[in-house]
């Protein structure tokens, strides 16, 4: 008998630290255009601050209250839809 077990995955919220996106140097852009809907950056993002949104024509979306610009999300996009700019 196999088992099912859950990730223990919270969404970001204003903390002691307060909204911890302001210190980022590059943020990332998603160009809607490009994305497949595969969901990797969804998927790979550490801090949990990347929503889909089905049904939409922006499938993908940032919170870049919460976003460290780290930059995950653009190198694990098969197709090179999100790209890292200066903030």
């Amino acid at each position: 008998m196999s088992k099912t077990y859950a990730l223990p995955i919270s969404r970001p919220s204003i903390g002691v630290g307060g909204k911890t996106g302001y210190w980022r140097i590059k943020k990332p852009e998603v160009n809607h255009s490009k994305c497949i809907r595969c969901g990797m950056c969804w998927l790979y993002c550490p801090e949990s601050v990347i929503d889909i949104i089905e049904g939409s024509d922006k499938y993908v979306v940032i919170n870049y209250d919460y976003c460290k610009g780290c930059g995950i999300c653009s190198e694990v996009c098969p197709t090179k839809a999100i790209v890292m700019v200066n903030e």
